[in-house]
């Protein structure tokens, strides 16, 4: 009986110790920002799995697809992009012509995580990157973020 009471108190230590490890955690990540560009594209992905880019030399394990600009309706687009962050719960912290980025927060936690996005016109594209701020996975939020967010993007032409 007393080894089920140490097993239920070292369990129970155990839970509230990591629950205090998220919460210290989901308060870090409430510090940071977006990394921003750099030379003119947005900033590779980290070694750790909780990012996604749509930037030219992205290794294939964190690729996404860029989202497509319609002829003659770039500013059309970026401000649909924008809707769609908004729509999907998404926070815009900063927008420009070229730039914007945004912030997300999870329900459990809540965790933020930077959403980028860029024109590049060159590519007739809007190429897109999301990232938590903090640990090491995200057990695929951040790819499920674009792939919902592009839903909304194509569905509001």
């Amino acid at each position: 009986m007393k080894l089920l009471t140490l097993l239920g108190v070292a369990v129970g230590g155990s839970l509230i110790a990591v629950i205090i490890l998220f919460i210290v955690k989901a308060i870090d990540s409430k510090q940071g920002e977006a990394l921003g560009l750099v030379n003119q594209q947005l900033s590779a992905c980290s070694p750790k799995p909780n990012c996604v880019s749509s930037e030219a030399g992205t290794p294939s394990d964190k690729k996404v697809a860029s989202f497509t600009l319609n002829s003659g309706q770039v500013a059309q687009d970026w401000k649909r992009l924008q809707d769609a962050i908004l729509a999907h719960g998404g926070q815009l912290v900063h927008i420009d012509k070229q730039y914007l980025a945004a912030t997300f927060t999870s329900s459990l936690f809540g965790f933020v995580d930077d959403l980028e996005a860029r024109l590049d016109t060159v590519n007739n594209a809007i190429q897109i990157r999301s990232a938590s701020r903090v640990g090491t996975s995200d057990f695929g939020a951040n790819r499920t973020r674009v792939e919902l967010l592009r839903q909304r993007y194509s569905q509001a032409q």
